[in-house]
């Protein structure tokens, strides 16, 4: 069964919720708390992706995501928050999450990101057997893994994917476009800004100074380039 983890604190919102993701075939864990949605996600490791309110009682979704991403950086992390403002879409990812939405959503909204988000994080199996080699980088694409001069970087699935599609594409610019639609689907209903917080998050990672990139470069006005 196809595990979701659904951490609402306004009963309403979270039926309205989990009575959708059931119906798209989804096995649905309910929180109301921070404290509840991780004592829960300890029971249930099998779960692969989570839906995070963002203003909660107790600790917040980001302090949530926070805490997730400390131990699990293969689960897929949506954020749900009732505001708008661009910090805390700028925040909710850089704190680990893979995407946020907006309420209101629809519920044709939610589950497409839902299923999108599922096959990344494990619920689709299929992937290549080989490695990407491009010193100092090396990209497992069987488990899914980077190193870096031998050592592992953790990256989430969203990152693990731009990753690799930077290294099926040595020096090749790669639009914004271009990626969201490699990474996030043809489909995808957010902005095509979640592509540059992502990449704020991979220099973070594998640049030696994420002040002055080296490996991922910037193409003004296009996109970026994995620079080799």
């Amino acid at each position: 069964m196809k595990k979701v983890l659904v951490l609402e604190d306004e009963d309403n919102i979270r039926s309205f919720v989990v009575i959708n993701l059931k119906r798209a075939g989804y096995d649905t864990i309910e929180a109301a708390s921070g404290e509840e949605a991780l004592e829960k996600l300890k029971r249930n490791p099998d779960v692969k992706v989570a839906l995070l309110d963002v203003m909660l009682p107790g600790i917040d979704g980001f302090e949530v995501c926070r805490r997730i991403r400390g131990t699990d950086s293969k689960i897929g992390i949506i954020m749900l928050t009732a505001r708008s403002q661009e910090m805390d879409k700028v925040t909710g990812l850089m704190t680990g999450a893979d995407d946020y939405v907006t309420k209101p959503f629809s519920p044709a909204e939610l589950t497409a990101r839902v299923d999108a988000l599922y096959r990344r994080s494990g619920g689709d199996t299929s992937a290549d057997n080989g490695e990407i080699s491009q010193p100092p980088f090396l990209l497992n694409t069987r488990n899914r893994t980077l190193e870096k001069n031998g050592v592992r970087i953790k990256l989430t699935q969203v990152e693990y994917s731009v990753m690799k599609l930077f290294m099926d594409n040595p020096g090749k610019a790669l639009s914004r476009d271009e990626i969201l639609e490699a990474v996030w689907g043809r489909d995808y209903y957010g902005e095509v800004k979640i592509v540059d917080v992502n990449i704020r998050r991979l220099r973070i990672k594998v640049e030696d100074d994420p002040t002055s990139p080296t490996y991922i470069t910037t193409v003004w006005g296009y996109g970026y380039k994995w620079g080799f």
